[in-house]
């Protein structure tokens, strides 16, 4: 299997009050921003970076948001390209580029095809919708959001494999020369992930391209569904899903002591935490979800996931109804650090010792098993040195406990069997892909 590294690059500058008086990193006043304290702050997640390369992970993980402090990567191919120079061996995954609020396609077909050359064929390319609160920075219309991913992603791919000059006249994107002349270094094209939360449109637009799927952060049980209903539809189409065709991202922070890793583990809801993205009325603009998804999300379907901005107390924004009174911000913050410990119980969020947190995510495979996961690092005030010891304890305890474990119950990656490459006859059953058994052992606890 594939093992990855990923942090948000956060800006750690600012004072939680702030944040949580705005309800949200996203909208909050920029000047706020340092550019002498994010100059160290980009330099050093650039050598974090190197540093996991250098300990073991398999892959590098990046994203991309604006306007919004819990992550700096505003322009993730800047990241990826000096990455694609400084690193040697480690895959440089994109979770990814927002397709529907890039104006220009031919111009993303160009980056990614550049840093594809670079790092020589390391790039795993993938394609996201973007936040709600992404819409409002780019000024995109939410209403078009699927069809500008269906349309980018098409004319991109055919940039990429089709050779030129030709032109191209579509509904939202009209080039009269298209003939990018840095081609992708990998054949036919660097492979494309679709990393997701929660939304079946989303995870069926994945299966029946064949592309991985990668669950971001998101609670197990409604995970394990999407999983199955991913396979459903590859075997409708013929094929059989297996690891090869899923990922996962989870939160995790190791160090010595259990007391330590619980202390600075609380980084992962400094000022809300991913739950507090942006407030309800940016996340989910008009027109941004389809009805059915956006009940799914109301009626709690992503109460346990560490990445929509929807936590639970958020659901009567979503139902219409009165927003919650002001709190008292000492109070905000132990439900903060509540709901911190309901996430480790259940298994969505990594922290402990190497022991605790090898332990975790073993379970945490047998029931998923995903191809790949990834580890995405502790967020909030966290000194780099106890980030980097955070690291190294992974790399030296918890990957090779996985490595081992991952061989063990047969997780195979996208590199070593091709996403729908496995034919399923016709109305044979599918394999399972996802342990029931294992999840009903996860839910006793």
């Amino acid at each position: 299997m594939q093992i990855g590294y990923f942090t948000e690059r956060p800006y750690r500058w600012l004072d939680e009050d702030d944040v949580l008086r705005n309800k949200a990193f996203f909208a909050l006043p920029n000047d706020r921003f340092d550019a002498s304290q994010a100059a160290e702050d980009y330099n050093y997640w650039l050598d974090e970076y190197s540093a996991a390369e250098e300990l073991g992970f398999d892959v590098l993980a990046l994203n991309e948001h604006h306007g919004n402090p819990i992550c700096m990567g505003s322009v993730q191919n800047i990241e990826a390209a000096i990455l694609a120079r400084i690193t040697k061996r480690a895959r440089i995954a994109l979770i990814g580029n927002p397709l529907p609020v890039n104006k220009h396609p031919l111009r993303l077909a160009e980056e990614l095809a550049t840093i594809d050359v670079i790092s020589r064929g390391r790039l795993i390319s993938g394609w996201v919708r973007g936040a709600g609160s992404e819409q409002y920075f780019n000024n995109a219309n939410p209403a078009y959001n699927r069809e500008l991913l269906d349309e980018a992603h098409e004319f991109i791919v055919q940039a990429w494999t089709r050779p030129g000059p030709w032109r191209y006249e579509g509904k939202h994107f009209h080039y009269r020369h298209v003939n990018p002349w840095v081609l992708p270094y990998q054949k036919p094209h660097p492979p494309i992930w679709m990393p997701g939360v929660l939304s079946p449109e989303t995870v069926l637009w994945a299966a029946d391209h064949g592309y991985p799927y990668i669950g971001l952060g998101t609670a197990i049980p409604p995970t394990c569904e999407l999983w199955d209903l991913y396979a459903d539809r590859m075997a409708a189409n013929g094929f059989q899903a297996g690891p090869e065709n899923f990922g996962y991202v989870v939160p995790a922070f190791v160090a010595e002591t259990e007391e330590r890793a619980q202390e600075l583990g609380r980084g992962f809801v400094f000022g809300g935490g991913q739950n507090a993205f942006s407030r309800p009325e940016h996340t989910l603009p008009p027109g941004y979800n389809s009805k059915a998804a956006t009940k799914r999300l109301a009626e709690g379907g992503a109460s346990a996931t560490t990445w929509t901005g929807l936590a639970a107390a958020r659901r009567a924004n979503l139902l219409g109804e009165d927003r919650p009174a002001e709190e008292d911000l000492g109070a905000v913050r132990q439900k903060l650090y509540r709901g911190l410990d309901r996430a480790q119980q259940a298994h969505t969020v990594l922290v402990g010792t190497p022991d605790q947190v090898s332990a975790k995510v073993k379970r945490l495979l047998s029931i998923t098993r995903p191809g790949v996961l990834i580890f995405l690092h502790v967020q909030g005030r966290v000194s780099n040195e106890d980030r980097m010891r955070s690291l190294e304890l992974l790399s030296e305890h918890v990957l090779p406990d996985m490595r081992d474990h991952a061989r063990r119950i047969g997780l195979v990656d996208q590199f070593e069997q091709t996403p729908g490459s496995r034919k399923l006859a016709a109305g044979a059953a599918r394999d399972d892909v996802v342990d029931r058994d294992e999840l009903e052992g996860l839910a006793s606890l």
